[in-house]
């Protein structure tokens, strides 16, 4: 293997991690456009395209904090590189699939990878780039952002053009490539790996509670909650009995220690409360209320273009600032720019409103986006020791994908009581909705959806001013220029 400098290791490793995570974040969304397709071809049922989405969903939910603990246990590289591995064999299964029973098995076990793969990037980056983890973050968050938004396209051209099992079998090449990188990028990245045995107990109640909560959050918001008490009951079971043994057992999984550094508390307590309010905007303002403005879907995905171009050109950007200058001031000034942008959407009745309130909002969301999402996923990985970047990146993870999943089911059900309080028939910010009194009760009931985004935002700027200090006791330099490591690395 050729000899390489650090500097060119790193970037070959960031390189892998993108790449590697593209794949997981791609295949949450592109198989939306292929559904109709993939029904009519296996004959799924509306129950069966449902289950194609969960599957891979609770997977990658519930098993974030126990990908993240074995790479912790075992090597935050070598975990990955066998995420990926795996990814790309369960991708080969789903587009080889025959039934929908063999598909939604392999979605399963493509999230199960996908988990892994994730937060091992995260905890890789965390180990590699040391205090210069918000800038590696930011490119990260820039680049996986990309790969995010064109999927559905290139997703459409597939299945138009060709099959849809080609969104599954694109993978195996991307993931070679992925594999590659990530070889050629070893590093000696010295932060000492937890010894001792995998807490088997905790990942099975923490996978069961996380897996159940998000059930419940997912089927809870689209069906009423009424109908998955037994899952939301079993989360609650499930993350009461992970406390317990985690007090108990000599080497937990989870150390709830950590949860005794300031910045490592307050950045995951921020994260719920941002994550929350950015998907507030992402599902009702750019996308929901967009179509039911009269915008096309086609139209929709030209307004969200802003968003994904402003990590691109910024996300870095302040990641780098916040490494030098440290994290408080743009953990603050992120979500009030989502206040802002929430507050600026509240005016807009009509489609000719968007192009004043509507643009002004787009532009305060996407900068706050690339204020925020790279300073904040640093200080979070940062404020912990090295040892635990693995557990650290799968508890923000988990975090930020249980505050989204909360705030959509809580603003959804809080736009549901407005809407009906004030109309007995339709459906609320439904697609170019009739009748002047039906509107109107929709516009309502956006406004006030928008009214809790801007309370979480304020909660996530409450939290940084006063939880977040700018400079915390930092764990040693993790990366030195001796040859790469073939284990633990």
């Amino acid at each position: 293997m050729a000899r390489f400098s650090l500097a060119r290791r790193r970037q070959l490793t960031l390189a892998a991690t993108i790449l590697g995570s593209s794949l997981a974040f791609v295949d949450a969304t592109v198989v939306f456009v292929a559904l109709p397709t993939i029904e009519r071809d296996l004959e799924l049922g509306l129950t069966g395209v449902q289950w194609i989405f969960l599957a891979y969903s609770l997977s990658l939910a519930a098993l974030y904090l126990v990908g993240g603990a074995v790479g912790d246990r075992y090597g935050r590289r070598n975990t990955f590189i066998v995420g990926v591995l795996a990814f790309a064999l369960t991708s080969l299964l789903a587009g080889a699939a025959w039934d929908g029973g063999v598909l939604i098995a392999a979605r399963a076990l493509q999230g199960v990878a996908g988990a892994f793969l994730t937060t091992n990037s995260l905890a890789l980056l965390r180990a590699v780039y040391a205090e210069e983890a918000g800038r590696a973050v930011g490119l990260w968050t820039a680049f996986t952002s990309v790969a995010t938004v064109a999927a559905p396209a290139l997703g459409g051209a597939l299945v138009e053009f060709a099959s849809w099992r080609w969104i599954f079998l694109l993978n195996l090449p991307l993931a070679a490539l992925a594999l590659a990188l990530a070889r050629l990028g070893r590093c000696d990245e010295r932060a000492q790996l937890r010894l001792g045995r995998l807490d088997l107990p905790g990942a099975a109640l923490a996978a069961t509670g996380f897996g159940a909560l998000t059930y419940g959050l997912v089927e809870g918001a689209d069906k009423g909650f009424a109908t998955v008490w037994w899952a939301l009951a079993l989360a609650v079971l499930a993350l009461g009995a992970f406390v317990v043994v985690e007090r108990r057992v000599a080497e937990p999984m989870l150390p709830f220690a950590l949860f005794r550094r300031r910045n490592f508390a307050m950045a995951n307590l921020e994260t719920f409360f941002a994550y929350g309010a950015t998907y507030a905007l992402l599902v009702f303002a750019t996308n929901v209320h967009v179509q039911f403005l009269g915008f096309s879907p086609v139209e929709t995905g030209f307004v969200n273009i802003p968003m994904g171009l402003a990590l691109v050109l910024l996300a870095a950007r302040f990641g780098k600032l916040a490494d030098r200058h440290g994290p408080r001031l743009f953990l603050a000034l992120g979500p009030a720019l989502m206040g802002v942008a929430a507050l600026l959407f509240l005016p807009i009745e009509e489609r000719a409103d968007f192009w004043t309130w509507g643009v002004a909002g787009i532009a305060a969301f996407s900068l706050a986006l690339a204020v925020l999402v790279a300073p904040i996923t640093a200080t979070a990985l940062k404020s912990a020791p090295s040892e635990f970047a693995g557990i650290a990146s799968g508890v923000n993870s988990t975090v930020s994908r249980l505050g989204s999943l909360l705030a959509v089911a809580v603003i959804g059900a809080v736009i549901s009581v407005v809407y009906r309080s004030r109309a007995d028939t339709g459906v609320p910010l439904a697609k170019a909705q009739a009748g002047e009194a039906l509107r109107a009760a929709s516009t309502d009931a956006f406004r006030a959806g928008m009214v809790v985004a801007v309370a979480l935002a304020a909660a996530a700027v409450a939290v940084a001013l006063l939880g977040i200090r700018n400079r915390e006791p930092d764990a040693r330099e993790e990366v030195t220029e001796a040859e790469p490591a073939a284990a633990g690395s």
